[in-house]
């Protein structure tokens, strides 16, 4: 009989319980037993969930306070040497202070990198090797959390980051070296985890392997052999059988070494690469579990199960369903919760649509071989392609018209800079945000419930900008921000109020450790009606003598942070944002802002994973952002955004690009950016972040100053911005205000020659 499987579900909670736990443990008001019982409780209504939905294989260890990468790093005793950690487990005093830093009570420690998952728009965080690292098992959580569903009658599938994906996305310390020198030491405690999970009594564990999809070098492929052999001759003694688990790209020239692994399983992605099942069945071991990743993890469209049905139906005549799984193309992790919340959508919208649970549904459907829910299934995705609100003829001719002219700027950047805004050299300004306070998302709320007025709620966010601007030149700032206070997400704030957007009510993602986002739905053309933050911006410049910038989402950020229509190629969608973002970019200067800047953060995510795909998104990614910034004249300053990602890998087409102004994200990774910049000679302005916003600690001027001295060793000091490395939404007015009071010291003292 076909297994119905599944990879990983979302640990939010309906109601968001473990975003308000964690954020409680963290301000002192939930004790660390209030916090493990409601992770305890979390998993217990999700695994009985999956029971109830008919998931034969349900996951284990799937379940994260803040990311499974930290978890790993915990589990395997990868704790960098700064946090003091001596004991024998992982506490979550040291645990949170990797993720976050940590400040007070004589300890002042940095938090662990974070960048993005593959070309996901969720943040792991970066595991720290040094050469001769030393490994041992620090954390019990695997078999702790088997043990939980197996009280309940459940005998989960125990889900682990694989090893070679650990070391392949970990950073090296101390000087390079090759992380894979550090196999043979981290396999034994990957081998005690095992062993564990053995004597538990667990019988499957899944271990994801996501980077044996990337481009891979012979050696790797090898070590990849090596490793699951060691790690099959500690499975319990034949008591565990371990799959390994590929997604988000197909196999490609890494499939004979997949096949080729010790393993019982093999999990692929066959909604990114369902070109990858025929030469995967061609080459497939008899006796081994496929495990069919057919329904897509990563979007909220619901699946048409009568062309998947036809994929489950070859792989199940090659091997066999009682060696067949069907299960999602990836953790469920990257899509909203539960579709039955949204009370609110469009009915017509919503039948197109399924969110982690109903993805779970269609699981079983396929499992089962559900004639009844296919049907209805076929049904749904025809009455979408016929569908009239999906065109609009005047959007399409519009982006069918564009010519390469209307990509181009008037002049090139040097001559652009004699006409912009006069500044101090090391001028300061922050990426956008301000702290969005309790009083602040309170009226929000109070707005949407009819609770205060529209004029009211216009009189508040009016007073916040007004104090915003006043605290900014009092601090010394020199390009100003409104503060944001009227967005409640920089993607959402604008699909808010374009056509062909969509949104939810409780359609929360993880985008990083408690931060969630509600991903807009792009189900259609898309155009903007009227201007969006023109209003705002030009209220904040009428309240100073200094610029004031205003605050736009690029094209490629709004479409890598929505969930995409899937009926055409991402490229038009693309466009046809930038289109509506260019007509916002002419309004803010038609209303004088004289520099504007437009995020562009998800560039570097959307990359595809294999490096011959690359110049063909290189391509339309910049195309859309010079199409949506070339229409200003050579006055006009425009900036770009960009934070949370490898970097270095697109330079040369940040270059491309032509904004004036980046700022970019270094303060967890500046030695390695500025390495960047020295084999690079970037020619327009940049404000490499001084502090990392995500942590709670207050950088003192030194070391701003410090890390100011460093830029100028590689950029010339005429290009230097300084900055923050990202908005400042998520954080508290006075940490910011004494961070950002010690940024404009250390800025003024590289003015006055401390170089």
């Amino acid at each position: 009989m076909t297994t119905a499987s599944n990879l990983g579900f979302p640990p939010l909670g309906a109601a968001r319980e473990l975003k308000r736990a964690t954020e409680g443990y963290w301000g002192g008001k939930v004790s660390r037993e209030q916090l493990l019982s409601t992770g305890a409780e979390l998993r217990r209504r999700h695994w009985q969930l999956q029971r109830d939905l008919g998931i034969d294989r349900i996951p284990a260890n799937d379940f994260s306070f803040y990311d499974r990468m930290l978890d790993t790093c915990a589990m395997v005793g990868a704790v960098p040497p700064r946090y003091g950690f001596t004991g024998q487990w992982v506490d979550p005093g040291t645990y949170f202070a990797m993720a976050r830093g940590s400040q007070g009570k004589g300890r002042d420690v940095t938090a662990m990198e974070m960048t993005k998952w593959f070309d996901t728009n969720y943040h792991y965080i970066v595991p720290e090797l040094e050469r001769g690292q030393r490994f041992r098992m620090a954390s019990a959580k695997p078999a702790n959390e088997y043990r939980e569903a197996k009280a309940l009658g459940i005998d989960a599938t125990t889900v682990l980051i694989g090893p070679l994906t650990f070391l392949l996305l970990a950073k090296t310390k101390g000087g390079a070296f090759d992380r894979l020198s550090l196999l043979d030491t981290l396999l034994p405690v990957y081998g005690d985890v095992l062993e564990s999970l053995a004597a538990a009594g667990a019988t499957w564990v899944q271990l994801d392997e996501p980077s044996l999809a990337l481009d891979r070098t012979d050696a790797e492929r090898a070590a990849y052999v090596r490793a699951y052999k060691y790690l099959a001759s500690r499975a319990g003694g034949g008591k565990l059988q371990l799959l390994v688990a590929t997604y988000f790209a197909g196999l490609a020239d890494n499939l004979k070494t997949a096949v080729a692994l010790p393993v019982q399983g093999l999990h692929v992605d066959l909604v990114r690469a369902p070109e990858q099942l025929n030469p995967l069945l061609a080459a497939w071991p008899k006796g081994r579990v496929l495990s069919a990743g057919v329904i897509d993890g990563r979007n909220v469209w619901r699946a048409d199960l009568e062309k998947q049905a036809g994929l489950v139906e070859r792989a199940a005549a090659k091997v066999g369903k009682d060696h067949l799984w069907v299960a999602p193309s990836c953790s469920l992790l990257h899509t909203p919760r539960d579709l039955d919340l949204e009370t609110q959508l469009d009915p017509e919208l919503k039948s197109w649509l399924a969110f982690a649970k109903q993805k779970l549904q269609e699981v079983v459907a396929l499992a089962k071989g559900d004639r009844k829910a296919i049907e209805s299934s076929a049904r749904a995705a025809k009455a979408r392609r016929a569908s009239t609100r999906i065109n609009n003829a005047a959007v399409q001719r519009r982006a069918g018209s564009v010519t390469e002219k209307d990509r181009v700027r008037r002049e090139r950047y040097a001559a652009r800079r004699k006409v912009q805004v006069d500044l101090p050299p090391f001028p300061t300004t922050t990426i956008g945000s301000f702290p969005q306070t309790t009083e602040v998302r309170a009226a929000r709320r109070k707005l949407n419930d009819n609770q205060l007025s529209a004029a009211d709620y216009d009189r508040f966010i009016e007073t916040q900008i007004g104090k915003t601007i006043a605290l900014q030149e009092e601090i010394g700032l020199d390009v100003l921000v409104h503060g944001e206070f009227e967005r409640n997400d920089m993607v959402e704030y604008f699909g808010e109020q374009l056509d062909g957007f969509a949104f939810t009510e409780h359609g929360w993602v993880q985008s990083y450790g408690t931060r969630y986002v509600k991903p807009p739905i792009i189900f259609g053309d898309v155009s903007r009606p009227s201007p969006m933050t023109v209003r705002w911006s030009r209220y904040a410049q009428s309240l100073t003598k200094r610029p004031v910038k205003g605050m736009l989402t690029g094209p490629v950020t709004i479409l890598q942070w929505s969930f995409v229509r899937d009926d055409q190629p991402r490229a038009e969608t693309a466009k046809q944002i930038a289109l509506a973002i260019r007509d916002e970019v002419i309004d803010l200067e038609a209303a004088g802002i004289r520099v504007i800047q437009i995020d562009e953060p998800a560039l570097r995510e959307g990359l595809p994973l294999r490096r011959a795909d690359w110049p063909a998104y290189q391509q339309w990614a910049v195309d859309a952002f010079r199409l949506a910034t070339a229409g200003v004249r050579d006055g006009t300053q425009i900036h770009t955004h960009m934070c949370y990602s490898e970097f270095n890998d697109v330079l040369r087409v940040i270059e491309r690009m032509d904004a004036d102004v980046i700022s970019i994200e270094s303060a967890r990774s500046g030695s390695e950016l500025l390495q960047g910049f020295e084999h690079y000679k970037y020619p327009n302005e940049i404000g490499p972040g001084v502090y990392d916003i995500h942590s709670p600690r207050v950088p003192p001027v030194a070391e701003i100053t410090g890390a100011l001295k460093s830029m100028a060793r590689v950029l010339d000091g005429g290009q230097i911005w300084v900055n923050p490395d990202c908005g400042l939404k998520t954080r508290g007015w006075d940490e910011t205000l004494a961070a950002l009071k010690n940024m404009v010291a250390a800025a003024r003292e590289m003015r006055n020659g401390n170089r």
